[in-house]
């Protein structure tokens, strides 16, 4: 979505690391050769993975995507990009058992524990969510579940033997008042739909959790980083 691009904390996050976002707004702009790139980062947005028609830029994306996958490039998705790896890997993605939106608590499983990007992380993480579809369980046996909550079972994923090819269905990365506030602008119709949602009690919780969830943002960020270099 022209709203839904890299949030504050990754941003700042890849400044901090002397690492360079390219930022290709796949709706409306082609898809670069992506071979000389160090990694791909694919970002969320309001499509499902099975709207091709609706939206026709998938299509490209998900090639996109195949490609990575293909010459074993690292790959970090977020929301949409997170479900999009999914189904390039064989899982099934559909409508979540609720729609997930604001601040929750997730748990990082063993799985994750074990996994080098949560290293330094607590258990028990604040999640900013914003979506209604997921990843649905069971998974293949190939695919690692490293976090999980109460509202949606698959939050994050990996490859077995890839650490370097991992999808977050949590938006973390936009967990600042300001996006908050840009999301909640931008998206007011989607957020109107039954049951609704108290957009008064988001802005409050990104006011709340933002210091620490930027913080614990940077060590993620920096732990794949260093993963991948």
């Amino acid at each position: 979505m022209p709203w839904e691009g890299p949030g504050q904390h990754l941003v700042r996050s890849a400044k901090k690391l002397g690492v360079g976002l390219d930022i290709v707004e796949v709706w409306h702009k082609p898809i670069p050769d992506i071979s000389s790139y160090d990694g791909l980062i694919v970002l969320g947005g309001g499509p499902n993975v099975d709207q091709e028609e609706d939206y026709p830029f998938l299509k490209s994306e998900k090639e996109a995507i195949r490609r990575s996958l293909e010459t074993d490039m690292p790959y970090l998705g977020f929301c949409l990009g997170h479900q999009l790896l999914a189904d390039a890997l064989g899982a099934d993605v559909g409508a979540n058992s609720c729609r997930s939106v604001g601040f929750i608590q997730g748990q990082v499983t063993h799985e994750g524990h074990t996994h080098p990007v949560f290293h330094g992380l607590p258990k028990n993480l604040a999640l900013f969510k914003w979506h209604g579809q997921a990843v649905l369980p069971p998974v293949p046996d190939y695919i690692k579940v490293l976090v999980t909550s109460s509202d949606c079972t698959v939050e994050a994923i990996s490859v077995d033997g890839k650490p370097h090819i991992l999808g977050l269905q949590f938006d973390s990365h936009a967990a600042s008042v300001v996006d908050a506030r840009k999301w909640l602008e931008n998206d007011r119709e989607w957020l109107s739909q039954p049951p609704g949602v108290d957009a008064e009690a988001i802005l409050k919780n990104a006011q709340t959790h933002e210091a620490l969830m930027g913080k614990q943002f940077e060590i993620f960020f920096s732990n794949y980083v260093r993963l991948i270099l």
